[in-house]
């Protein structure tokens, strides 16, 4: 065994005078594994809410959207859609009509962006037909009467409307702008739809491809093209290849550009918990440097028979550093493995539940990565080592002569 590492194990193990000082080394293993322990959990905490909004992205809306750069609309859309279907990294291609318009219900009003889809091809791209929590999907074409909407469930609410009501919507044309007295369509309301994120449940609306290009006149134009990929997490790059391919007027965004205000604040959100919980560590870390300075006040005679036999500074130096480190990785070792435990016993047993009324998710979500396990750990026992460094430098320092003489 090492001789600085069999000293540094001596010093941990042997009784001490001062009994606080034992108690000052336990405290400080326990908040560096409380530390650890409650950084693992937050981020794997953090990591599932993340994964839990993903999810419902790409399972709801289209991985990749199709534009043109032009004013007007896409007009050649069934060749394009045939042409993007045909792509290998493409499951599913399909036309869309996204606008803005006021809706109306009984003297209530607000805005909704409406989607104009044709449903057979939709449940292809998504599946917007399993959330659907009142009523039924979007019939796949207009019957002879009112032409039917599938409402987000928030938006519903503020406009009082239920399955089988009738509401407006106010047609503007998107060219010219708002007229002077805006065409009045009416709706049937078919189903109430919930996909769990605000944005959509408030705003959104569904009815058929042929009503959205009747009502703001777009004849047989639509919006866009959406895509459904073989792999969500390639739609950047698949989206790049689709642009080049097709070339000028038209542009591919993916659903991370599309929502990348709301995973770069997630990001954000995820390493400022980092930094912040860190802070528990890093009060721990210096709990160990008082330890080791305590340790060294009490063990100077034995430090200065260690000089006097011939031991040099650097070795003595290495003697506490080493008690540092243990310290550390024993707290962290701890901490880990407690957190871990936690999180895997969240993530298979689901202790602690949510209600589903309000997140949509019945427990809290929980997804541990090993990065972040490992990035944790390096942390901690980074912050243990820079705080055994002046204690280190101090016992170092001592003169074996005087140590003697103190404590003779």
């Amino acid at each position: 065994m090492n001789t600085a590492l069999f000293i540094a194990i001596r010093f941990l193990k042997g009784k001490h005078r001062n009994r606080f000082v034992s108690l000052v080394a336990v405290l400080a293993v326990f908040g560096i594994a409380i530390g650890v322990s409650a950084l693992i959990v937050s981020l794997s905490v953090m990591n599932g809410f993340e994964g839990e909004v993903r999810s419902r992205i790409v399972d709801t809306m289209a991985h990749i959207n199709v534009h043109s750069l032009r004013a007007e609309n896409i007009v050649d859309w069934p060749e394009l859609v045939d042409r993007l279907a045909r792509r290998d990294d493409v499951v599913a291609a399909a036309p869309f009509v996204y606008v803005k318009a006021p809706i109306a219900h009984k003297g209530l009003f607000d805005g909704v962006m409406l989607r104009g889809i044709v449903p057979s091809r939709e449940v292809s791209i998504g599946s917007p037909e399993s959330t659907v929590v009142r009523g039924e999907w979007l019939p796949e074409l207009p019957d002879s009467g009112v032409p039917q909407i599938a409402l987000g469930l928030y938006l519903a609410e503020n406009i009082n409307a239920r399955p089988g009501d009738t509401i407006i919507i106010y047609g503007l044309d998107g060219a010219r702008g708002a007229r002077v007295s805006p065409t009045l369509h009416r709706f049937e309301v078919c189903g109430i739809f919930e996909t769990g994120m605000f944005d959509f449940d408030a705003a959104l609306a569904y009815i058929n491809l042929e009503s959205a290009q009747r009502i703001f006149e777009m004849g047989d134009a639509v919006t866009g093209i959406e895509l459904r990929v073989r792999n969500f997490y390639d739609a950047d790059r698949i989206a790049h290849r689709i642009q080049d391919d097709l070339g000028f007027p038209y542009y591919a965004l993916s659903w991370a550009e599309m929502n990348k205000n709301l995973f770069a604040w997630m990001k954000l959100e995820k390493w400022g918990l980092f930094l912040l919980l860190s802070l528990i560590v890093a009060v721990a870390a210096f709990n160990i440097a008082s330890t080791l300075i305590m340790i060294v006040m009490e063990k100077t005679t034995q430090v200065g028979i260690l000089r006097a036999m011939g031991a040099t500074s650097q070795l003595v130096g290495r003697v506490f550093f080493i008690q540092g480190l243990i310290l550390g990785v024993a707290g962290t070792v701890m901490g880990g493995i407690i957190g871990v435990a936690l999180a895997f016993i969240q993530n298979r047993w689901a202790i602690i539940s949510l209600p589903a009324d309000i997140y949509s998710i019945s427990a809290l979500p929980v997804d541990m990565r090993l990065f972040d396990v490992a990035a944790v750990c390096l942390a901690s026992v980074a912050l243990s080592l820079i705080s055994s460094i002046y204690p280190a430098r101090r016992a170092a320092k001592s003169n074996p002569i005087e140590a003697i003489r103190m404590n003779a």
